[in-house]
């Protein structure tokens, strides 16, 4: 039920832009009401220009905005005096109204306007909302959507037939709000609303009245039927789903992730569940996309695994790379049937991924992306229920989806966006990242595009840096998983955590670590041990849980080893510590080795003396190593810088430097390699 959460205090002082504001804010809050990134709102008001003069202004939302989370600075502000020419040309090409509309912009800076800014600049009433209900869609998805609005609103509604938005489009509906005073809404075919008023108010409350009425027929309608039919496969439990979404996440990933890597979803809410489990779910999923703004993130229509669970995970495992397959060849004849001159297919895997029994994975470029399709796919499953319970479920046809997928318009949104970085869609998990070299590496990384995972043991302190990485990246950059290296079952755990989040792993950052030495007459068994445990046996636990993900992915990776100048120069009074070490870079050259025939790039990055920001290097570390050198504790930082060629201080960021190179494009054709980063050590000149 679409709630009114108009609240007189909070919208009594606002002047007209953020009343505007405000109003967008409160429609995009129920995403059954608006879309993620659709819809659109507006309002007609006065604002003095440059020189103090009083100027109609339309107030409208700019292109690729979101009305949940949109600000006074994101509507496009342009001038009515000259728009109202236009309401009387017979047509106008898209481009032909993106190139005038800019010559109408009250002032400079302002985004660019939305497609559908003359549909709101027709209307002749001072506040309009276009939004996507579902319950309205559902309507106007029904086999005669016409009939069926006006089953429901009779004269009070106006109807117009699906037709992209544009010119033609705004036209007819500002002709027939003209045309017909006493209307009290627009119904688009295939599309959505648009409702008004003279107050920001009373245009809200107008618009969620005639929404509540739409819902309620439907569910007049719906009651007593099964609109899906029986249910065929009942949903397993939720242990079995997640072991079995972490199970084939990874072959999905390697299948869809052809042309460019991608970041999945797993949602197994009881919406989704429910919807998988019928018998004519398989048809009506496949019927086609519910509007034009789910289109766009959600393809025409999602890939239905043929899977029965009574077969078992092995042979859902077996069956989905060929599903996969013949998704993308059913997406090239769709394209080949519908091109024109100059289109370049899309990305042709599928978005949204339904397993009966399991839930949907959804796929995308990032975190972001793939939480748009996620999101929209529960509209698309409620719009498809609604309009099955008044009759049918009719979609946009192959052609109309076409026009909106590949349309100049949407696609220079995309264009929009910067180029994709080093890194963008690749995951990496790094180990002892919550301080020191592991948390500098875990924000260069980001920087590149990537989704980070940070593991440590310092839970508080790990996810400050997860924190820090989505606040600043986006949606899901960043992630903290508890690890300790040393235990075997953490280690998995966190693997299987990773692959829950983001359908798999890339790059795989081993970098936990400690620091501590004594002479080997004062080495005891347990300094011995933990030294091997964390530095040697842990990476060879991370580095197999990484192994076996990425073989299953079957498209390559890169594991870095954070090994140490100890590791191929003796260090005196630290022979626990350098052994542990020595044995790290010769487990990354055998991996080197194995990961060949896989893509599996494994390489090492040998730093020397990085105090700055290091857990690691604590008071009684520091201690030892002064007093091995005869120093005192204040002056090992300079002791350090003086000792190598450079005389330079080697700091986090440095080898976050290296880190970046081996984990990324720039060293594709290196494994088992080295790169030294300590100021130049003779000693440890590799040979």
């Amino acid at each position: 039920m679409p709630q009114n959460l108009w609240n007189a205090q909070e919208a009594a002082a606002l002047p007209d832009l953020d009343g505007l504001v405000y109003r967008s804010n409160l429609l995009g809050r129920d995403r059954a009401v608006v879309n993620i990134y659709g819809g659109n709102t507006s309002a007609k008001l006065m604002l003095p220009d440059h020189m103090g003069r009083e100027t109609e202004v339309l107030a409208v939302k700019a292109s690729g905005s979101d009305v949940l989370t949109i600000v006074a600075k994101q509507f496009a502000l342009l001038k009515m005096a000259d728009i109202y020419p236009l309401f009387d040309r017979e047509a106008m090409t898209d481009e032909e109204m993106i190139e005038y509309l800019s010559f109408t912009a009250f002032e400079p800076g302002r985004p660019r306007q939305s497609i559908e800014t003359l549909l709101h600049a027709f209307v002749p009433h001072k506040h309009v909302d276009h939004t996507h209900p579902d319950v309205v869609i559902s309507l106007a998805c029904a086999p005669d959507g016409e009939a069926v609005a006006r089953d429901l609103w009779g004269d009070r509604m106006a109807w117009v037939p699906y037709i992209r938005p544009g010119f033609t489009l705004s036209k007819w509906i500002g002709g027939k709000v003209r045309d017909n005073p006493n209307i009290e809404c627009v119904v688009m075919g295939k599309h959505g609303l648009v409702t008004w008023g003279e107050e920001s108010k009373s245009t809200y409350d107008h618009t969620i009245a005639i929404i509540q009425e739409a819902e309620d027929y439907i569910a007049a309608k719906a009651h007593g039927k099964r609109v899906f039919g029986a249910v065929k496969v009942a949903p397993l439990d939720a242990a079995q789903r997640r072991e079995i979404a972490i199970q084939i996440m990874p072959v999905i990933r390697g299948a869809v992730s052809d042309r460019r890597s991608a970041i999945l979803a797993f949602d197994d809410d009881p919406k989704v569940l429910d919807f998988v489990s019928y018998e004519r779910t398989p048809e009506v999923s496949q019927v086609g996309a519910a509007c034009p703004d789910h289109l766009v993130h959600v393809k025409p229509r999602p890939l239905f695994v043929d899977w029965d669970p009574a077969d078992g995970v092995e042979a859902l495992i077996n069956s989905l790379p060929d599903q996969i397959e013949q998704y993308k060849q059913g997406y090239a004849e769709y394209f080949e049937s519908n091109r024109g001159e100059g289109d370049v297919i899309n990305d042709p895997s599928p978005r949204v991924i339904l397993v009966p029994g399991v839930g949907m994975i959804n796929t995308g470029s990032d975190a972001q992306n793939a939480d748009v399709s996620r999101q929209l796919y529960h509209r698309a499953v409620d719009v498809i229920a609604g309009s099955e319970a008044v009759g049918g479920f009719n979609s946009l046809t192959p052609s109309e989806a076409f026009a909106i997928e590949y349309w100049p318009l949407e696609l220079y949104k995309l264009r929009l966006k910067p180029p994709p970085r080093e890194l963008a869609g690749k995951v990496v998990l790094i180990t002892g990242a919550a301080s020191g070299i592991g948390r500098a590496t875990a924000l260069r990384l980001a920087k590149e595009d990537a989704h980070v995972i940070i593991t440590d043991i310092n839970a508080e302190a790990g996810q400050q840096v997860a924190d820090e990485i989505s606040k600043k990246h986006g949606h899901r950059r960043g992630m903290f998983l508890p690890m300790n290296v040393t235990d075997e079952s953490a280690v998995e755990e966190a693997f299987r955590q990773a692959v829950l989040a983001y359908g798999g792993v890339d790059v795989v950052i081993n970098n936990a670590g400690i620091a501590g030495g004594a002479p080997i007459t004062e080495t005891t068994l347990a300094d011995w041990n933990r030294n091997q445990s964390i530095l040697a046996t842990g990476y060879f636990l991370v580095a197999r849980e990484a192994f076996r993900v990425l073989k299953v992915q079957g498209r390559g990776g890169s594991l870095v080893f954070v090994a140490s100048k100890n590791s191929i120069v003796a260090g005196k009074g630290a022979s626990a510590y350098s052994a542990a070490k020595a044995a790290e870079i010769h487990l990354a050259r055998c991996l080197a080795e194995e990961g060949g025939e896989f893509g599996i790039r494994v390489n090492s990055v040998l730093p020397d003396a990085v105090i700055q920001g290091s857990s690691i290097w604590d008071s009684e570390w520091k201690e030892a190593r002064a007093k091995n050198y005869g120093i005192g504790v204040d002056e090992l930082q300079d002791f350090y810088a003086k000792r190598n060629t450079l005389k330079v201080a080697v700091l986090p960021d440095d080898i976050a430097e290296a880190i970046l190179f081996f984990a990324g494009p720039r060293s594709a054709k290196t494994t088992g390699g080295m790169i030294t980063v300590d100021g130049g050590q003779p000693a440890a000149y590799v040979r």
